[in-house]
């Protein structure tokens, strides 16, 4: 798929192909939205699905993270609910859809790296719990979808109930708080101890629940639980989901 970028900034969502049409443009529409907890496997997984079926992907979870270093970087106070908002709908972001390649671009700065960081992820939760914030960054999430001609993989924390309520396949992808910390700490290096990986992962999930519902399935929704399964099995669950919701071929 060819690298492209699409720029959420406050007005409109904007995809631009340098290299012409992405893989799979002008076919059906195939919109897979996948929820889940810190930790499960979103990410790794959705990645592998978009590539196995020639989708785009977005992973909302950048971009509540770009939100927060940009509110950081701004001195935004990460309380004032309105303030959080309004740098939300300011906010000038250029994010990818390609799963093999991740740009994601703040008012010009690269923060790809940045977001993975501490820095963010102590603050993040601060930011994604405002309810104005998050209606500004869902309507942007809800663009890319539409931007992709409604081909893509979509995953996050709500994107099954509040984003992309419709999609073909809904999937709620979870695991143990053993297997989600195991996974969180093979991420972050294993440098992190014990409490702050705790409190990355548990403790940032407490938080993001007062908020939104991530742990239950809702109606139509179907539960993958990775525990005890291989990066691949899951991969292969979940594309078992989409073909028996949607009726695609893998």
């Amino acid at each position: 798929m060819e690298g492209r970028a699409v720029n959420t900034g406050p007005t409109e969502a904007v995809v631009a192909f340098p290299g012409g049409a992405p893989a799979g443009a002008g076919e059906e529409p195939l919109v897979v939205a996948i929820d889940g907890p810190s930790g499960s496997g979103k990410s790794s997984v959705a990645k592998e699905v978009a590539r196995r079926f020639g989708l785009a992907y977005l992973d909302t979870g950048a971009m509540y993270r770009a939100l927060t270093w940009w509110c950081l970087e701004q001195g935004v106070d990460l309380t004032d609910a309105a303030a959080v908002a309004g740098a939300a709908a300011a906010l000038p972001l250029e994010q990818g859809t390609d799963p093999d390649r991740e740009v994601v671009v703040v008012g010009g700065t690269d923060v790809a790296a940045a977001i993975r960081g501490s820095r963010v992820t102590d603050a993040v939760s601060a930011v994604a719990t405002h309810p104005a914030a998050r209606a500004v960054l869902v309507a942007r999430q809800q663009q890319v979808v539409a931007a992709s001609g409604r081909r893509i993989v979509a995953e996050g924390r709500d994107i099954t109930t509040v984003v992309a309520p419709d999609a073909d396949a809904r999937i709620l992808l979870t695991a143990d708080e053993r297997a989600r910390m195991a996974r969180r700490g093979l991420q972050l290096g294993g440098e992190q101890d014990a409490e702050r990986l705790h409190r990355q992962v548990v403790g940032r999930d407490a938080k993001d629940a007062t908020v939104v519902d991530f742990t239950r399935a809702a109606d139509g929704v179907v539960t993958v639980d990775s525990s005890e399964l291989t990066v691949e099995q899951t991969v292969q669950a979940v594309i078992d989901v989409v073909v028996r919701a949607a009726g695609r071929p893998a």
